[in-house]
């Protein structure tokens, strides 16, 4: 058999940074920059391309971890754009293992915050040459000479070798698609200049890694994708040797043999596509075809040498919630699947590629329980399935402890708040509540950034009370610091809830009494079930109310006859509000068409029953 080796250098980099210091934003230009389209392509015309799925575009986050290939001059460069929220980690994670550079973006008004902290240590672990770019320079308040000497504080505190201090350090503004070796001294949109310095580092400093491929092949399965016409792929970088079309190839998991195949297909990625070659060579990202059934962190391999890479370490989950089949009174009425079996599946296919997530059948009943790395990590997942079709109820996010020597302990995180500065008395409350130690607090031209120390099972629900209470302004970003001796639990500083009694359609006069008892979720003409929360009450107990009532009607004409019902509009609540808002004794049913909060114990008498137990 004839073999030819790969003559163009490969460089394989990684784009790590905070959520929104701009990856996919200096994706696009890269991509354009190297004519991955041709002038006439929608993608010129485009902004945040590789951010494909409807909810990444929603919320203008990067949420799966993905690559694209782009050629500069004799070299191929594989990118990996990576998300920059921490319920995401997991895709980080996953993918990092593929890179021998990475370009750590950092915000030049912001500087290093937590999730950068995080992706800068699991690069460092990764053993990657890191070439920083201070993005962002053309902001108002840009102040990248101090930028640069905090990322260097970082560096000093997660670098475990003197080799990892030696960083090069650029200046860009993404989205002009412009990159300096030297900090300009004025900036603006013309100003001339493109990315050719960060293409010249990537070349230089990033290693080449187009080697090996002498030697047997071996290939760590590090994501998998779909095809229609030849079922699931394999994705990954090939450590060593080389590939082509129907070689026999063996699946490994641990040291064992899972399988022997045949490569059917191979694909190597250039731009946005994947396309179809004969052979592929060590050190590219690839996709293979041929193996019906595989899993992350499983090994390809030369039949004749069945040698295992090592596993990709994943964090352990530290957040829980239980999804069922719905049980309202509504169920079956605005989705097509909802029972146990199909969410089975469901999540089964899920983990596949979620490497982050964890999920156990309910010991108690036809639910499961899904473990994840944050409430956004769990809230993404269940609004992808709720758009797929699916009617389930979930439950409040609950904290994993774990018992360590005895003890048992509880997940802590870092949270670090910029807010302003007339908010800081709201915040430092809040979080005083919550039972939080202040670590930090630094005054800055754009306000007040605080960091705190505190457990996840307080911090759960921090979120929108913030945004609320400081209308919007404030930031919250957290990094997950470890497993500590559990502390004091917060008691829950949430009112009671408005709960319906009656069954039927909203009615004005019945919502115009409820709302003298509290802020309701519900306006007129909605379905309502016994049971269901429409509203959070003015005191911290529930209060019982039937906004289903008419007005009596009667022969003689009442006092207010003719005076209209003044109706304050209904706070709609969002997935992820609507997951920090309930209580341990609700629900939350998600459906395509809904939210609804409910009880779990529906009955009016039953729950009069339960509490009097209690």
């Amino acid at each position: 058999m004839c073999v030819f080796f790969y003559t163009m250098q490969i460089r394989n980099i990684a784009i790590i940074a905070h959520v929104d210091h701009g990856k996919t934003t200096l994706v696009d230009a890269i991509l354009k920059q190297t004519h991955t389209f041709r002038e006439n392509q929608k993608e010129m015309r485009e902004t945040l391309i590789m951010d494909s799925n409807d909810l990444e575009k929603e919320k203008g986050i990067t949420i799966l971890a993905k690559n694209t290939a782009v050629f500069y001059k004799d070299t191929k460069v594989n990118i990996i754009d990576t998300p920059g929220h921490a319920d995401f980690g997991g895709e980080v994670e996953r993918t990092i293992n593929m890179a021998s550079g990475a370009i750590l973006l950092v915000d030049a008004a912001e500087g290093p915050l937590p999730q950068t902290k995080f992706v800068l240590r699991e690069a460092l672990e990764a053993k990657l040459k890191i070439i920083l770019v201070i993005n962002k320079i053309d902001k108002r308040d840009a102040r990248p000479q101090e930028i640069l000497k905090e990322v260097e504080n970082l560096f000093l505190e997660l670098a475990t070798h003197e080799d990892s201090i030696h960083f090069h350090t650029l200046y860009a503004v993404g989205r002009d698609g412009k990159s300096f070796y030297n900090l300009p001294s004025t900036y603006s949109s013309t100003t001339p200049g493109d990315l050719t310095p960060l293409f010249e580092t990537i070349i230089k400093e990033a290693p080449d890694v187009a080697i090996n491929q002498d030697k047997s092949f071996q290939m760590l399965i590090s994501t998998l994708d779909y095809d229609k016409y030849v079922g699931k792929l394999g994705i990954g970088k090939i450590y060593q040797g080389t590939l082509h079309k129907n070689q026999p190839i063996a699946l490994t998991d641990e040291g064992k043999i899972v399988g022997t195949y045949k490569a059917q297909k191979l694909y190597t990625f250039e731009g946005l596509q994947k396309k179809e070659v004969d052979q592929v060579y060590a050190g590219d990202i690839v996709a293979i075809a041929g193996i019906p059934e595989l899993t992350i962190g499983q090994t390809i391999t030369d039949p004749a040498h069945p040698v295992s890479l090592p596993k990709i370490h994943v964090e352990e989950p530290t957040i829980k919630v239980t999804i069922g089949p719905n049980t309202s009174p509504l169920s079956g009425k605005e989705g097509k699947l909802g029972t146990s079996r199909q969410i089975k599946e469901r999540l089964l296919k899920e983990k596949e590629t979620n490497v982050g997530l964890k999920i156990e059948q309910d010991p108690e009943g036809i639910n499961f329980i899904v473990h994840g790395r944050g409430e956004l990590h769990l809230a993404i997942l269940i609004e992808t399935m709720r758009r797929e079709g699916f009617e389930i109820q979930v439950s409040k996010p609950q904290v994993i402890y774990k018992t360590i020597s005895g003890i048992l302990h509880e997940p802590f995180e870092e949270v670090v708040i910029n807010t302003q500065k007339e908010y800081v008395g709201i915040v430092t409350e809040e979080l005083g509540k919550r039972k939080a130690e202040l670590l930090d607090m630094v005054s800055e031209t754009s306000g007040t950034k605080l960091k705190y120390k505190i457990s996840e099972s307080n911090l759960l629900g921090i979120r929108s009370i913030l945004l609320t209470k400081t209308r919007g302004t404030s930031t919250l970003h957290t990094y997950f610091l470890g497993y500590f001796p559990k502390g004091e639990k917060l008691e829950s500083i949430r009112n009671g809830v408005l709960v319906a009694v009656k069954p039927g359609l909203s009615l004005s006069y019945g919502i115009a009494n409820a709302q003298e008892r509290g802020d309701l979720f519900v306006g007129s003409g909605v379905e309502i079930y016994e049971g269901m929360v429409v509203g959070m009450a003015s005191r911290n107990l529930d209060i019982e109310v039937n906004i289903c009532k008419a007005k009596k009607l009667t022969n003689n004409r009442s006092a207010g006859e003719g005076v209209k019902i003044q109706l304050t509009p209904p706070t709609i609540l969002s997935l992820e509000q609507s997951l920090d808002f309930i209580n341990e004794d609700e629900l939350l049913e998600v459906t395509p068409l809904s939210l609804r909060l409910r009880k779990k114990v529906l009955s009016q008498v039953l729950r009069k029953v339960k509490n009097r137990n209690s």
